[in-house]
C-alpha cells in the first residue's frame, strides 16, 4: 500500500535519534539508509510492473505434501540451488572464505559472522574496518536486562537447551524497541528502525544467553570468562563456554557463518517469516523460529548425528571390527532394515553433497585429519551415497550439515550434544533477523496462504480430471 512506502525520514533525524537513544554510531544502520529508497522503489515498481505474472505452478503432490518447492516467498539474503547448494547474496561458501574478513587478517583463516551480518543485510562485502565497527555496536549492546539470567539460572534440571533458548528469548522481549514504539502508534515508515534496533540487540546477547544455558546445564553456571569486549563475536562466545582454543574459536565463526540462513523455505526461517508477517516483534518471531528448529526434522538433527555415529563406533569396538568401508555398510543396512533412518543424509532441497558438510570436511582435514571418529564421518561418506541409493528411498543420499558439524565440537571437547541446536539457532538468528529487517523495510504484508479440504480436491478433480491445463 501507499503508506507502506512513504519516505523515509532524513538521515540526519536517524542519527539524531540514535544519539538520544544512547546507542552506539552505526556505520551498517547509516549504510542501510542509503540503501533501502532504491530498494523500496524497485520492490513498488516490481508489483505494480509484474505483479500478475505467473511464476510457479501448484500440483496435488505439492499441496499435500508440505509445499515443497512452490515459488511463493520474497527472501533477499541466500538463493539454494540443488545442485551448487547455497549462495549467500550471491556468494558461495568457498567465495564467503576468500572474501569476508577474518578475524586475524590473514589469508585461509575463517570469515567472521560480523561480516557476513553485513553481507546479508547490505548485499555487500564489507571492509574489515567495518566489520570491525560492527563488533564494537553488537559489544555496546550486550547487557543482559538483570531478570534474564535470573530467569536462565532458575530454569528446572533436565530443562532442554533449546526450550531454555527459547523462554530465554522470550525473557528479553521485555526490551523490545518495535514492541514498545508500536504501542505508541509509531509510523509505518520507522517499522524498519524499530526492527534494526531488535535484531542487533538480540544478536548482540544472545551469546551470553547461550553461554548460560551451558554452563547452567552443564556445569556449576559460572561463564568460563566475563564477557570480552576486547576481542570479537565469536572468540567471546567461545570465551563464556569455556572454549579457550584460538582454532575452536575459529571454528565457531564458520559455524555461525554456515549455519546462518539457508533461503526462505525451511522450517525456522519461514517460521520467523511468517510470525513477523503479523507485526509481532523480532523476539517473538525470532523464539518462534527457534520452536521450529528444536524439531527432530529440523535442527535437532544434529545431535541425532553424532549419536548414531557414537553408537556406530561403539557397536563396531563391541565386535572387534575395524573401520572399514564394509562395516559400515553393515551396520548401515542393519540401520536401514530396523526401519530407522540414516540421520545426517538427504534434503528437501539439495541433490548433491551439501557445500555446508564440506566446508565442515576441509576444517577437520586442516586441523585433526587423524581423529578417529572424523575417520569414521569420512567413511561412512565414502560408502553412504552407494547403500541409500540401492535403498531406493532417498531422493538425495548426500550428507547435509548436520552430518559433520558434532565432530568438530566433540573432537575440541564440547560433548554435550543436546546443546548442538543451541548453537545452530546461535547461527541462523543472523539470517533470519537479517531479512526480518527487509520484510519490514519493504513493507512486506502478513501472509495467508490458501488451504483446501480433502473433498475440495475430490470435487476439483471431479471437475478438472487432468488438472488445471
Amino acid at each position: 500500500s501507499a503508506t507502506m512506502m512513504r519516505p523515509l525520514v532524513s538521515q540526519t533525524t536517524l542519527v539524531r535519534a540514535r544519539h538520544v537513544r544512547g546507542l552506539a554510531s552505526s556505520a551498517l544502520k547509516d549504510k542501510l539508509i542509503t540503501l533501502m529508497p532504491e530498494k523500496q522503489a524497485a520492490f513498488k515498481a516490481l508489483k505494480k510492473d509484474h505483479g500478475a505474472k505467473i511464476v510457479d505452478k501448484v500440483t496435488i503432490d505439492q499441496l499435500v505434501g508440505g509445499a515443497r518447492s512452490i515459488k511463493c516467498m520474497l527472501w533477499e539474503t541466500s538463493l539454494l540451488d540443488p545442485l551448487e547448494g547455497i549462495r549467500f547474496r550471491g556468494y558461495t561458501i568457498p567465495e564467503l572464505q576468500e572474501k569476508l574478513p577474518s578475524y586475524s587478517g590473514k589469508a585461509g583463516d575463517e570469515p567472521m559472522p560480523e561480516g557476513l551480518l553485513w553481507l546479508l543485510l547490505t548485499g555487500e562485502v564489507p571492509t574489515k574496518a567495518e566489520v570491525d565497527s560492527l563488533t564494537q555496536e553488537l559489544h555496546s549492546r550486550s547487557k543482559l536486562p538483570a531478570h534474564v539470567e535470573t530467569a536462565i539460572r532458575s530454569f528446572p534440571k533436565g530443562m532442554h537447551p533449546m526450550t531454555q533458548l527459547s523462554s530465554a528469548i522470550l525473557s528479553l522481549q521485555t526490551d523490545s524497541v518495535f514492541a514498545r514504539e508500536y504501542a505508541k502508534g509509531t509510523s509505518k515508515a520507522l517499522y524498519w528502525d524499530h526492527t534494526y534496533e531488535d535484531m542487533m540487540n538480540l544478536l548482540a546477547r544472545l551469546p551470553e544467553v547461550c553461554a548460560l544455558i551451558y554452563r547452567c546445564t552443564y556445569f556449576e553456571g559460572t561463564l568460563g570468562k566475563p564477557y570480552d569486549k576486547t576481542v570479537d563475536y565469536s572468540a567471546n562466545f567461545c570465551q563464556m563456554l569455556g572454549m579457550n582454543d584460538p582454532s575452536f574459536h575459529e571454528l565457531m565463526r564458520l559455524y555461525i557463518v554456515i549455519h546462518s540462513d539457508h533461503e526462505g523455505g525451511n522450517a525456522s526461517a519461514h517460521t520467523c517469516h511468517l510470525v513477523g508477517s503479523t507485526l509481532s516483534d523480532p523476539y517473538l518471531s525470532l523464539c518462534a523460529s527457534m520452536n521450529a528448529l528444536a524439531g527432530p526434522l529440523h535442527g535437532l538433527a544434529n545431535q541425532e548425528v553424532l549419536g548414531w555415529l557414537l553408537g556406530l563406533q561403539a557397536t563396531l569396538k563391541e565386535q572387534g571390527k575395524e573401520v572399514t568401508p564394509e562395516s559400515i555398510t553393515e551396520f548401515a543396512w542393519d540401520t536401514l532394515k530396523a526401519g530407522k533412518v540414516i540421520p545426517g543424509y538427504g534434503h528437501a532441497v539439495l541433490r548433491k553433497t551439501d557445500p555446508r558438510y564440506t566446508s565442515q570436511r576441509e576444517f577437520a582435514l586442516k586441523h585433526f585429519p587423524e581423529d578417529p571418529l572424523f575417520k569414521v564421518v569420512n567413511t561412512v561418506y565414502e560408502v553412504m551415497p552407494g547403500v541409500l541409493t540401492e535403498h531406493g528411498k532417498t531422493k538425495n543420499p548426500y550428507p547435509n550439515v548436520d552430518s559433520h558439524s558434532g565432530v568438530l565440537l566433540k573432537y575440541y571437547g564440547l560433548e554435550h550434544y543436546d546443546f548442538y541446536t543451541v548453537l545452530f539457532g546461535l547461527g541462523r538468528a543472523y539470517g533470519v533477523l537479517a531479512q526480518l529487517f527487509w520484510d519490514r523495510a519493504l513493507g512486506l504484508p502478513l501472509e495467508r496462504p490458501k488451504s483446501v479440504t480433502s473433498e475440495w480436491i475430490a470435487d476439483f478433480l471431479k471437475k478438472n480430471p487432468n488438472g488445471l491445463q
